[in-house]
């Protein structure tokens, strides 16, 4: 298994040097990098302090000229950003401190990337961690049950109350909770912004562990009702088909227990389909999920970080976050495979492949 695990950790350097190469290239040839932005801002104050009106804001450089910006001042600006080198060389000069773990300074916040980073990752394992911990927890007994009880009222309204909520989106969840117990029109029990009380550092240790828990409640069930929906099912489902096959049927006619032919037969064999779906769950979690859920809640974590260097073209912050969540989502689902030798130790890693 140690030859498995050293074989994949060693394939994580290529995959992610090939997903940094590829989006590098596409991101580069996007228009409205942030010299052009850089630019635009310049002319449309040269503008308004002739005119008055916030005139037009030229973004290409076909524009430049006309506005009469200093050639001199533009090659400035190039090479504040480093775009006064060619693109291969600007490649290379990130692939080789991204060796180094050197992300580079934010264009636009002025602080170094990995520190950004420092900062907003605790708001997004938060989230992630606590709503992956509670659809897990929820989603596997309930759809054990389910798959029990199938076709019984029990498995019925629970599955109307899972249709619900996987025809029901995070982010409009989020709204809905909001309304309903954030001062929006109905209760006013939750806070509806940030990760903790601005009087937080004034609380007893027993008092901050309750004011971070009473701010997550609300974010929390928003992303839990998506993957709790799916999850549930999906265990339902993977049980349902193990308990049909014949060996569960031989269990109970040697005299085993209900109880003892789910939890020490059909678990072992129906977790493996459940385990398979653990790397995906975490990487939607923490990555698609987030960036609404922190947006809708004002939370400052990585997934807004991520989206506001996007917009505003902070290239050094858009590749950082980009390697940091190719980085993790490639260990993810390595620990999910790895997880299959707790459910099923007859799982032989060794006779198997990258």
């Amino acid at each position: 298994m140690l030859r498995y695990i050293g074989r994949r950790l060693l394939l994580i350097i290529p995959t992610l040097l090939c997903i940094l190469v590829v989006n590098f290239v596409i991101v580069q040839a996007a228009p409205g990098g942030p010299v052009e932005q850089a630019i635009a801002r310049l002319q449309g104050a040269g503008s308004q302090g002739i005119g008055g009106g916030g005139g037009e804001r030229a973004g290409g450089s076909g524009s430049r000229s006309s506005r009469g910006l200093d050639p001199a001042l533009i090659e400035e600006i190039k090479h504040h950003y480093g775009f006064d080198k060619p693109m291969h060389e600007r490649l290379l000069l990130m692939l080789d401190n991204y060796a180094h773990l050197d992300f580079g300074t934010s264009f636009f916040r002025g602080a170094p990337v990995t520190t950004l980073i420092a900062q907003k990752i605790p708001t997004t394992l938060s989230l992630g961690l606590w709503a992956t911990l509670i659809t897990y927890l929820i989603s596997i007994p309930l759809g054990i049950r389910k798959a029990v009880h199938h076709g019984t009222r029990f498995d019925v309204w629970t599955s109307t109350a899972i249709i619900v909520g996987y025809a029901m989106p995070a982010f409009l969840f989020a709204i809905l909770l909001i309304v309903m117990f954030a001062g929006g029109s109905y209760l006013d029990w939750f806070p509806v912004q940030g990760l903790v009380s601005e009087n937080f550092d004034q609380l007893s240790p027993l008092g901050k562990v309750g004011d971070y828990l009473w701010h997550l409640v609300l974010p929390v069930s928003a992303l839990v009702i998506g993957g709790f929906a799916t999850l549930t099912i999906l265990t339902k489902n993977s049980f349902l088909n193990e308990i049909s096959r014949q060996y569960v049927t031989t269990a109970k006619a040697k005299g085993l227990t209900e109880h003892r032919t789910l939890y020490g037969h059909v678990f072992r064999n129906a977790m493996l389909l459940v385990l398979a779906g653990i790397p995906q769950a975490l990487i939607d979690v923490f990555f698609a999920g987030s960036l609404l859920i922190e947006t809708i809640f004002n939370l400052d974590g990585i997934g807004r970080m991520s989206y506001d260097a996007a917009v505003s073209r902070d290239y050094p912050v858009v590749f950082g976050t980009l390697f940091l969540f190719t980085l993790f989502g490639l260990l993810i689902k390595l620990v999910g495979d790895l997880c299959y030798t707790l459910v099923d130790p007859r799982i032989d890693f060794s006779a198997r492949t990258a």
